[in-house]
């Protein structure tokens, strides 16, 4: 089988979007070696690193009618390549069905909470278009909460949406804590406001009142999110390479992530993954995700977010159990899985698509 994914999403350096794309396309083009994958986008991307030989990465469009992507440049591409099926990572599909599409609605943010995604307007008008008039032959979500949210408000029968969860890279892994670090808790993400960060440094000061303890905040700055102001004890690092994340979870004496909502929450996981304590909202998808290994605070407490930061420093031995725990639980995920989830789903669009 021949099939394309929607490279959009790499044209962004972070994010929980551009991660899945890329890991999801490597994990495919590994365990699926006898199938041919292109990544495909209007969008200049930068190659994959470390992709197998069945994993090609197409050309932007040069002419003016190839550039109305959506359109006509994508069908053209699809035509050329010979594409069986074709995988929207990012709430599209081709509005033409001459193959079988597959959508990943990540989360309702656009739908629920359009203050939060000012940039989602192409998406909260098409994507709906799109699914209801069945262009999107099956529909993919990361959890099973998001999962019965994307039927009732799309009204989509139960057999034609699948949740596949998603998976911490194998890069993160359980790592000594550097010996010379400085107490801090960290939080690792895109900044926006549904990210509730505005919060996490009220509660971070309340506890740096009384404990000698920092904050340190990683991750690409979306344009609508309020800056942060530089205060003692507060490291804003920005986009964090790869390669520095594991260390930075391991040396925290927790990884907090106060989310108001998400679809799968990465960041958490991969916390796990390295074997963090985790403190995190009480977000649907997220608990789904942490399945009892993290520890859950209202989004909306500050001050049961500074007891549960004071605990942890206070009573670390309480908390070392939740570090195995953690692990316990991301040994669950693997991409691997979530390239056979992914493909099992292809399997059924084709059929759907066939029947028709």
């Amino acid at each position: 089988m021949i099939i394309a994914l929607d490279a959009t999403p790499l044209t962004v350096s972070t994010g929980g979007v551009a991660r899945y794309t890329a890991e999801l396309a490597r994990a495919l083009a590994a365990r699926y070696g006898r199938d041919e994958f292109w990544l495909l986008s209007d969008q200049p991307f930068a190659p994959l690193k470390n992709a197998p030989e069945n994993l090609r990465s197409g050309d932007p469009p040069r002419t003016p009618l190839s550039r109305k992507w959506w359109l006509w440049g994508l069908q053209q591409e699809l035509m050329r390549r010979r594409v069986d099926l074709f995988h929207g990572t990012d709430f599209s599909v081709p509005y033409l069905p001459l193959r079988p599409g597959v959508m990943t609605v990540h989360d309702l943010s656009p739908w629920l909470f359009p203050e939060w995604q000012p940039d989602a307007g192409r998406v909260r008008v098409r994507t709906p278009l799109l699914l209801r008039a069945g262009l999107a032959t099956m529909v993919i979500t990361p959890t099973e909460a998001v999962r019965r949210a994307v039927m009732e408000r799309f009204g989509l029968r139960a057999s034609r949406v699948a949740a596949v969860p998603q998976a911490a890279s194998e890069m993160f892994r359980a790592t000594p804590a550097p010996a010379d670090r400085e107490k801090y808790f960290l939080f690792v993400g895109t900044l926006e406001p549904r990210k509730n960060l505005s919060l996490l440094v009220e509660a971070w000061r309340e506890v740096r009142k009384t404990h000698d303890v920092g904050l340190v905040i990683a991750g690409r700055a979306r344009r609508d999110f309020k800056a942060i102001a530089p205060e003692p004890g507060l490291e804003l690092r920005g986009a964090v390479d790869d390669e520095e994340l594991p260390a930075l979870y391991a040396g925290a004496r927790a990884v907090v992530y106060p989310t108001f909502y998400e679809g799968f929450g990465l960041p958490v996981l991969e916390a796990m993954q390295c074997g963090a304590v985790v403190i995190t909202s009480r977000d649907p998808a997220v608990m789904e995700v942490s399945g009892g290994a993290a520890v859950h605070v209202d989004a909306g407490d500050t001050r049961a977010w500074a007891e549960a930061l004071t605990a942890v420093l206070e009573s670390p031995e309480r908390f070392e159990p939740w570090r195995g725990r953690a692990i316990a639980r991301a040994r669950e995920f693997s991409w691997q899985r979530t390239a056979e989830a992914t493909r099992e789903v292809y399997d059924a669009a084709w059929a759907s698509f066939r029947k028709k």
